[in-house]
């Protein structure tokens, strides 16, 4: 599970997919840039000045095996999300595979803290949303949107995020204090595994990380059949 609020401006390295560039197709794919570099930039502010700061004292102060236990259980959470959408999209095995990984890690890993499916040979797959739920339905992207707190996403996938809200633990949880407390260890956990790759961003970083969102969804809605120049991230 991954918690959009307060979009990091690095949120996309999370997987740097090669692809074409998107930059000579402004008109078609980022009709609104003016609009959403303010956006950007408004989300990048906060970054800086709140998500950041942080995340560097949580990564400075937090045990690794803490760390790793945190990010294990919302990995895990989003497993729901996984099941249903795979479903949704007739991917049946591929459901049946993430199911198992939840019942797996919820038990014997005591809530997902531990990964006890990746130690049998079940390793966790990319995670599905509603969005691409929708692209293999035939439902076009349309145009790049950057969303004031919650970051890149597409006129398709904007609204797609309510329904994966719906399927989302977390945000059933009827203590609010508790809710948001979860919600923000997503947050700072998340941000936290993405501090070391700070540096990459090169140029005009909206561009950036305009590409790398596209080239990102571009590569799960096609389950990875293309071609990955970077190799596997998922270590950070």
């Amino acid at each position: 599970m991954k918690i959009y609020l307060f979009t990091l401006p690095l949120i996309l390295i999370v997987a740097l997919y090669a692809g074409p560039s998107y930059a000579d197709d402004n008109q078609n794919v980022d009709p609104l840039e003016g609009l959403n570099r303010k956006t950007y930039a408004f989300n990048t502010a906060l970054d800086d000045y709140i998500v950041r700061p942080i995340a560097k004292g949580y990564k400075a102060i937090a045990p690794d095996p803490l760390e790793q236990g945190i990010r294990n259980m919302f990995s895990n959470l989003g497993e729901i999300g996984n099941v249903v959408n795979n479903t949704l999209q007739g991917k049946i095995g591929e459901a049946g595979y993430s199911s198992a990984r939840f019942l797996i890690n919820s038990s014997f890993g005591v809530i997902g803290l531990f990964d006890v499916a990746q130690r049998a040979g079940l390793e966790a797959h990319d995670d599905e949303d509603f969005g691409q739920t929708l692209a293999a339905w035939g439902v076009e992207d349309g145009p790049f949107l950057m969303l004031p707190f919650m970051g890149p996403s597409s006129l398709r996938d904007a609204p797609s995020r309510f329904f994966d809200s719906l399927v989302d633990p977390v945000s059933a949880i009827d203590h609010v204090s508790t809710r948001n407390s979860l919600i923000g260890a997503d947050l700072v956990t998340f941000r936290a595994d993405l501090l070391a790759l700070d540096a990459v961003i090169s140029g005009d970083k909206y561009l950036f990380m305009r590409d790398i969102y596209l080239q990102r969804r571009e590569y799960l809605e096609a389950d990875g059949m293309i071609e990955d120049d970077f190799g596997d991230l998922d270590e950070y």
